[in-house]
Parts: structure tokens; sequence; C-alpha cells
């Protein structure tokens, strides 16, 4: 019987993940609110991006 590795990495990245909730929930907070914000900054440099194609590339 062989071990999915891909299952053994997602069972210990959600054992660390609720670790890291537990002992510290301000941390982990943190760490959503930083990873909230870079999600929210590549959706505008996307969207500058699109704006900028569509008005034809002009600088």
């Amino acid at each position: 019987m062989a071990v999915n590795s891909k299952k053994v990495a997602v069972y210990v990245l959600v054992v660390f993940v609720l670790y890291v909730i537990i002992t510290d929930p301000a941390k982990a907070a943190d760490y959503v609110q930083i990873g909230f914000e870079g999600i929210s900054d590549a959706a505008k440099a996307i969207g500058d991006f699109m704006t900028w194609i569509a008005n034809g590339g002009e600088s």
C-alpha cells in the first residue's frame, strides 16, 4: 500500500495551519491579512495592465 505524497503534504499543511491558529490567533490573523493584501495588489496590477492594453498600450 503506497502512501500518496500529495495527501501527506496536504495533511501536514492542515495540521500546521491549525497549530498556528490555536497557538497564536493574532499572528494567524496577520498572515491572512497579508495574504489578502497580496491578492488585492495583484488584482489591481492585472486591472491596470488590462486597462493599458485596452488603451492601445500607450504610455
